[in-house]
């Protein structure tokens, strides 16, 4: 499992703080993303943050990490933001399971 670095080396001590906090949180939000490509199909960050409750950057920071842990990945395709500007679709990637 990744362990991501959200603070920079030059950060404030406050950021260090307000990071470690953080891990809990996000592990959830993950989780959640993942669980609503899973239910809803292919969306963009907005469409999984109406469906999920979260606000939408609270899911667009986790869209990078969820795709290096490989659950995640981009159709190719744009949607509609809430603002009516062009943003990137997810959707989940299933796990290819070995044949016995």
């Amino acid at each position: 499992m990744f362990e991501f670095i959200r603070v920079r080396a030059t950060d404030a001590i406050t950021s260090f703080k307000a990071a470690d906090s953080i891990k809990d949180v996000a592990k959830m939000h993950q989780e959640v993303i993942v669980a609503c490509l899973q239910r809803f199909g292919p969306l963009g960050k907005d469409g999984i943050a109406r469906q999920t409750g979260l606000d939408s950057n609270q899911v667009a920071r986790r869209m990078n990490e969820l795709q290096k842990l490989d659950l995640i990945e981009l159709t190719g395709k744009e949607v509609k933001s809430n603002s009516g500007r062009a943003e990137r679709e997810w959707r989940f990637k299933p796990v290819q399971q070995e044949m016995l």
